[in-house]
């Protein structure tokens, strides 16, 4: 495929191109988005052609999963993860953020601490607060060489205070791309068991990883963490599928997937998309030529756009990455408060970015970029960063 296609996504209902202005004001749209995590590609044909065909049928019926959803769900895992999952683990969604909300209200009561690690993906902050929770953060420590580490000395203070009932992972991390190690994870798992901490861990990036990089699932650790772990999964971020809405809880432990089943019928959500159900199917069972060409472009945009940033841009620094197509940019040494540092990018840059006090105060004096996109793009997005560095120099030295 050609990832170097320019496809006009104007006009089409696109959050990320065609509404711009609502999140960055007037004449926003002329900006170059860099903010929503979708692609900037076409889906696998295989997925396309599957929709028309599915299209082509004309009866949008009341519809389910059929077998081959979860025999391609499960094949997908054993072969790209090593991951053996059990079909009854499945329970399927309308999106991960939808689930984790019914789970937030399953596992905990109002006025519970859910702890999540800043920065946290904004939605985390939605899901934890608009359901009457608190938004218990546990800080991740930036180290500039090997990126952000897991503060399990905070973490426990947090249990041990504050008895959450819960807490969120995201594996790999949105937005900073670490794909946390086996034994983070199991020393993780061992404070949720010592304070009885259910773990419901976002896995939506699984499959976009770095050459050489490993995804570790929470599933991968053993049963003896069944009774606390919720794996979240979907097709979606992965295949550039996320407005063909449906997501896969993989819950091991019956008690809790019997909760959460009622959950689902109590809500109405027992109908599942038809077309939802035929792009996922087809992704599984035949996207991985595309997804591994797609991994190669993500990974030289990645090297390339790194390069760029160390030899033009010395007042920003990328912190490494094992997965995901974002690129994390601390942007502190500008001296910029959040405010100014937004109207920068816009007004000088022209680009729109997403900007990192949006995942907490961690995210102080950092912008989130999304790679996904053909170069193009990002040759432009870096002529953009260079005048920020020309602008500021100008303002330091105005007789230069």
């Amino acid at each position: 495929m050609d990832f170097n296609k320019i496809i006009d996504r104007h006009n089409t209902g696109s959050l990320k191109w065609d509404f711009m202005a609502r999140y960055f004001g007037e004449g926003a749209n002329e900006l170059l988005p860099m903010w929503v995590s979708d692609f900037d590609f076409t889906c696998p044909s295989a997925v396309q052609e599957a929709l028309v065909h599915r299209v082509g049928h004309g009866v949008f019926g009341y519809s389910e999963r059929p077998q081959i959803y979860f025999d391609a769900l499960i094949a997908w895992f054993l072969t790209r993860h090593q991951l053996e999952i059990k079909q009854e683990w499945i329970c399927s969604i309308e999106g991960v953020v939808p689930g984790l909300s019914l789970l937030v209200q399953m596992l905990s009561h109002p006025g519970e601490g859910v702890v999540v690690q800043g920065p946290y993906y904004g939605s985390f902050s939605k899901v934890i607060t608009l359901n009457g929770r608190r938004l218990l953060e546990n800080p991740l420590h930036e180290d500039p060489h090997t990126g952000y580490q897991m503060d399990l000395v905070h973490l426990e203070m947090v249990f041990r205070t504050e008895h959450p009932p819960l807490m969120i992972l995201c594996n790999p991390h949105n937005p900073t791309g670490r794909c946390w190690s086996a034994q983070e994870l199991e020393d993780l798992l061992q404070l949720c068991e010592t304070y009885n901490v259910t773990l419901l861990s976002d896995e939506i990036w699984a499959d976009l990883l770095l050459p050489g990089e490993q995804f570790t699932s929470v599933l991968h650790l053993g049963e003896r963490w069944h009774s606390r772990v919720i794996s979240a999964t979907s097709a979606s971020k992965t295949f550039g599928l996320s407005t063909l809405r449906i997501a896969n809880f993989l819950i091991p432990a019956t008690t809790l997937r019997e909760q959460f089943l009622r959950r689902l019928d109590a809500h109405g959500l027992d109908v599942f998309n038809a077309l939802s159900v035929e792009a996922s199917i087809a992704a599984w069972q035949q996207g991985a030529p595309w997804l591994d060409e797609l991994l190669g472009y993500l990974a030289e945009n990645r090297r390339w756009f790194s390069e760029q940033v160390d030899e033009y841009l010395p007042w920003a620094r990328v912190v490494p990455a094992q997965g995901t197509y974002l690129l994390w940019l601390n942007c502190k040494a500008l001296g910029l408060d959040d405010e100014q540092l937004k109207w920068v990018m816009a007004d000088v840059a022209g680009i729109a970015p997403s900007m990192g006090n949006s995942f907490g105060s961690a995210g102080n004096g950092f912008i989130r970029l999304n790679l996904g996109c053909p170069r193009a793009y990002l040759e432009r997005a870096v002529e953009g960063l260079k005048r920020i560095a020309y602008t500021a120099s100008k303002k330091a030295h105005p007789n230069s």
